[in-house]
C-alpha cells in the first residue's frame, strides 16, 4: 500500500527507507555441513510421474484442452485481478492521501490559531499552550496516530520548549530530508512511511507544516497518519478477487472437460467401432444419439461400414468362388492330362520312327506336357494354401542334409550351365524342426533359379545358426534384378518384363509357393538384388515349431557382411562328410 514516491504542495520526497515487513534479528549459529538424504528414489518417482503427465498430454485431447483452457483463464483472471487491484489500491490510495492532507491542513490552521490567541510570553507559559493543544488532540480520529511538534532548526529564538507529542507518535518516522525541505521552503510536506507495528511494519503517511508559537519561534508540526485499513481493504478486495478467480478457473475446467466429454464420446466410440472392424467383426456400429453434427458423424460412419462391409463381403464370395474355381479346375484337368499324358508318351516313345519334323513337334509336345503337370501341381497347392488346408509335418532335422540334397539334385543343372556351387555351412550339427519336404521345396526353387540366372558364375550357399534362428542364404552373381522387382518377385504370374511370354522356364508360382511354405513354418523368405551384380533370396525359420522368428544370423545384402572363406564343392557330388567340408575356418 504503501508507494515509494513522495509528494507535496511544491516539493517532491522520496519515501521514507523502512525495514522489511515481519524482519527479526538473529544470531548465526555454528557452520554445519547439509548432507542430503538420498534423493534417487524421490528423482525415479518424480521423473516417472512427468512422464506419464507427458504420456497423458499426447494421448489425450481433453487433456490438453482442458489444460489449454485452465492455464489461458486462470492467465486472463490474474492480469485482469492484477488490473483492477491496481486501480482499486491507486483510487484508495489517492482518496485517502487527499482527505489526509486536507485534515493535516485543518489541525495546523487550528493550531496556529490556538498559538496565535495565547497571551504567553515565558517558556513556561508557551510550553504550557503547546501541551494544552497537544492534549486535545489525544482523542481525535480521522486515522492519525499522533502529532508532534519539532523545533525547526533555523529558528534563533532563547525560548524554547519540551517538543509534545501525542498517542506517543513515532518521532523516527520524521525524515531528515523532510525536515531540510519544510525548513527551506515552508508550507506543507508530506511523504509516505512505514510505520512500525506488532508484526513488523504498517504503510503510513508524515504530513508536516511549519506553525510560530508565541516568544518561542517557528516549530514544526507533523501529523503521522496510518494506511493499515486501507490496507486490510485491498487485502480483503484482492482475497476476494482470488478466491472468485479460483472458483471460475475450476468451474470453467470442470465446463470444459464435460463439454470435451461430451464432444469426444461419440469419436471415441467411432474409434472403437473402427478398431473392431478392422479386427473383423465387420457389423460393429456406433450408436447415434439426437439429431445433431455429431449423430450425422455417427450416420456417416455407420454407412461407410455397410458399405466396406458390403464390399469386403462381396470380395471374399469372389476370392471364395476363384478358389474353388481353381481347384475345380485343377482336378478336372487331371483326368484328360492324364490321357494326353499317356498318349504323349507313346508317341514320345516311338519318335525315332517319325521324320524330323513330327520327331520334334513329339519332343516339344512331351516337354510342354511336363511343364502342364507341373503347372497344374503347383495351383493344386496354391489353392491349398489359400484354402487354409495346407499342414506341416514338422520332423527334427540337420539343415546341412537338407542343403546337401538339393545340391545333389541340382548337380547336372549347375553343370549344364557352368555354375560352381560354393558351400559355407557350421562345424557342428544345425538341427531344425521343419517339414523338410517344404523346406526342400523352397531351397531347390531358390537353388535352380540361381542357376539359371547365375550366367555361369559361382554361386554362394550359406547355412548359418543363433540360438533360436537357422538361415540359409543362396547368392548368385548374374543378371541380378531391381530393388523395385524384388518386391515382387513373390507375386503369383509375376515377370520382371511383362512383354514377354511365359512359353519357357517355371510356371510363375514357384516363388510364391516358397513364400507360403516359410510363412507356414512361421519364418520368413526375402529378397535382393541389384542389376548386374547379382541376386540374393534368405530363408528364416525358428529352430523350434512355434517359436517366435529371431534375428537372422546371415545378412540378406552380401555387402553388409565381412569378407569370409568359402569352402568349394563339386557341383556332381557332396563332400563325404560335413566336418570335411567345414573345416577349422567355419
Amino acid at each position: 500500500m504503501s508507494r515509494d514516491v513522495a509528494e507535496s504542495r511544491g516539493a517532491s520526497l522520496p519515501a521514507a527507507p523502512a525495514l522489511p515487513r515481519g524482519s527479526v534479528p538473529h544470531r548465526a549459529g555454528p557452520a554445519t555441513t547439509y548432507r542430503p538424504r538420498a534423493t534417487e528414489p524421490l528423482r525415479l518417482r518424480a521423473r516417472r510421474k512427468i512422464l506419464t503427465a507427458a504420456g497423458r498430454w499426447r494421448t489425450s485431447l481433453s487433456v490438453r484442452v482442458v489444460t489449454v483452457t485452465v492455464v489461458g483463464g486462470a492467465v486472463a483472471l490474474a492480469l485482469l485481478g492484477g488490473v483492477i487491484g491496481n486501480q482499486v489500491r491507486d483510487g484508495l490510495y489517492d482518496a485517502r492521501v487527499e482527505q489526509i492532507l486536507a485534515d493535516a491542513a485543518l489541525r495546523s490552521r487550528d493550531a496556529q490559531e490556538t498559538f496565535d490567541s495565547a497571551t504567553a510570553t515565558t517558556g513556561q507559559q508557551v510550553q504550557q499552550v503547546a501541551n494544552d493543544w497537544i492534549d486535545a488532540l489525544e482523542s481525535s480520529s480521522s486515522g492519525a496516530l499522533g502529532t508532534v511538534l519539532m523545533r525547526s532548526p533555523n529558528e534563533s529564538s532563547a525560548v524554547t520548549i519540551a517538543e509534545p507529542a501525542t498517542n506517543n507518535a513515532p518521532r523516527e518516522v520524521v525524515s531528515d530530508q523532510m525536515r531540510a525541505a519544510l525548513a527551506a521552503e515552508g508550507g506543507q510536506h508530506w511523504q509516505a512511511v512505514g510505520l512500525p507495528a506488532e508484526d513488523g511494519e504498517e504503510p503510513g503517511i508524515v504530513v508536516g507544516a511549519t506553525v510560530t508559537l508565541p516568544a518561542a519561534g517557528t516549530y514544526e508540526l507533523y501529523t503521522i497518519y496510518t494506511l493499515a485499513p486501507e490496507e486490510e481493504t485491498i487485502r480483503l478486495v484482492l482475497r476476494v478477487l482470488s478466491v472468485g478467480a479460483l472458483a471460475l478457473v475450476v468451474v470453467l475446467g470442470a465446463m470444459v472437460w464435460v463439454i470435451t466429454r461430451w464432444v469426444l464420446r461419440p469419436v471415441q466410440e467411432a474409434a472403437r467401432a473402427a478398431e473392431r472392424i478392422a479386427d473383423g467383426l465387420l457389423a460393429e456400429r456406433v450408436p447415434v444419439r439426437g439429431h445433431d453434427e455429431l449423430a450425422v458423424l455417427g450416420d456417416s460412419f455407420n454407412e461407410m461400414a455397410e458399405s466396406l462391409q458390403r464390399q469386403i463381403e462381396r470380395m471374399e464370395e469372389l476370392s471364395r468362388l476363384q478358389q474353388r474355381f481353381v481347384s475345380d479346375v485343377s482336378h478336372e484337368l487331371r483326368t484328360p492330362l492324364t490321357t494326353i499324358r499317356m498318349a504323349g508318351e507313346l508317341i514320345h516313345d516311338a519318335r525315332d520312327s517319325f521324320d524330323p519334323a513330327v520327331r520334334r513337334s513329339a519332343e516339344l509336345l512331351h516337354t510342354q506336357l511336363d511343364r502342364f503337370e507341373s503347372m497344374l501341381a503347383d495351383l493344386l497347392e496354391i489353392s491349398r494354401f489359400d484354402a487354409g488346408a495346407a499342414a506341416l509335418e514338422v520332423e527334427e532335422r540337420d539343415m546341412r542334409d537338407i542343403v546337401q540334397r538339393v545340391v545333389e539334385l541340382n548337380a547336372i543343372l549347375a553343370e549344364r550351365k557352368g555354375s560352381e556351387i560354393r558351400l559355407q555351412v557350421p562345424a557342428g550339427p544345425c538341427t531344425v524342426e521343419v517339414d523338410s519336404r517344404r523346406v526342400e521345396r523352397v531351397l531347390r526353387n531358390l537353388l535352380a533359379n540361381a542357376i539359371e540366372h547365375g550366367e555361369g558364375r559361382p554361386i554362394d550357399l550359406t547355412v548359418a545358426a543363433s540360438a533360436t534362428t537357422v538361415a540359409v542364404r543362396v547368392l548368385d552373381r548374374g543378371v541380378g534384378m531391381s530393388a523395385e522387382e524384388a518386391l515382387h518377385v513373390f507375386d503369383r504370374f509375376w515377370r520382371a518384363d511383362p512383354a514377354r511370354a511365359r512359353t519357357t522356364g517355371g510356371t510363375g508360382l514357384g516363388l510364391a509357393i516358397s513364400q507360403e511354405d516359410a510363412r507356414l513354418h512361421g519364418g520368413l523368405l526375402e529378397a535382393w538384388g541389384e542389376i548386374g551384380v547379382g541376386a540374393s533370396f534368405r530363408l528364416t525359420l525358428p529352430r523350434h515349431a512355434g517359436a517366435v522368428l529371431g534375428v537372422s544370423p546371415v545378412p540378406l545384402n552380401p555387402h553388409e557382411e565381412p569378407a569370409t572363406i568359402t569352402q568349394e564343392v563339386s557341383s556332381a557330388a557332396g563332400p563325404e562328410s560335413w566336418s570335411e567340408l567345414a573345416g577349422e575356418d567355419s
